[in-house]
């Protein structure tokens, strides 16, 4: 049902029963986006499939489930979800939402023209985050592999330096919509975006915490 109402749709699409076959495709071709489901044959679990990925690629990931659990979401957004959607659905929403996703990616992979100069890439404290290929670049020359949602949220940051931001315009921003903010969504990403960024992630110096109202990103731009 899912495959012929998307290539009706205009999509390509193809479809695997297992965590062995995704990976295979996945080895083979290039994907815009997929769709997981949490619970999968053979007692295989759609988050363990979906960390495994987040190793490896920043492919956008929207979660299906038939669990409609607030702590099954939770833990969705914090291993690297893009959406996370309970069943049943309408196949209109559905498509509405895999449309908000890749829009998403769009907006931030091309800048816009109003920027597309300007913003090629930006340069803080000697790391590099260049938007046209999605890349971190550290201080060292070293390429830093980032998830698209960690991407997202260190473009947010470094757009918006010296400014807090609460949890819920984090959420907002990198997600491009309005949803309910799930702080432990959002503290568990910047504690991952820490780890990659931070001399000490125990003591950040860039992504600071304002007690009680967000977080605030203190580093120091300079032209690329």
């Amino acid at each position: 049902m899912l495959i012929r109402y998307f290539e009706d749709n205009g999509y390509r699409v193809h479809a695997v029963s297992n965590g062995s076959a995704m990976r295979a495709e996945l080895a083979k071709a290039t994907y815009a986006a997929v769709f997981l489901d949490l619970v999968l044959p053979n007692g295989e679990n759609g988050l363990e499939l979906l960390r495994e990925l987040r190793n490896t690629s920043d492919v956008p990931v929207l979660m299906l489930t038939g669990q409609d659990d607030v702590t099954d979401k939770v833990v969705g957004l914090e291993v690297g979800a893009d959406d996370y959607i309970a069943k049943p659905f309408h196949l209109r929403e559905l498509l509405a939402r895999l449309r908000t996703v890749l829009r998403r990616r769009a907006s931030t992979t091309l800048p816009s023209r109003a920027f597309a100069h300007e913003e090629e890439s930006l340069v803080f404290d000697g790391w590099r985050l260049d938007l046209a290929r999605r890349r971190l670049t550290a201080p060292s020359g070293g390429d830093v592999p980032l998830t698209t949602g960690e991407f997202d949220m260190l473009l947010v940051f470094v757009r918006n330096a010296g400014r807090v931001l609460s949890r819920e315009t984090l959420m907002d921003q990198t997600r491009n919509r309005n949803l309910e903010a799930f702080d432990r969504a959002i503290d568990a990403q910047i504690v991952r975006l820490r780890k990659k960024i931070e001399v000490d992630p125990k003591a950040p110096a860039l992504i600071q915490s304002v007690r009680g109202v967000g977080y605030v990103f203190t580093g120091q731009l300079s032209r690329p």
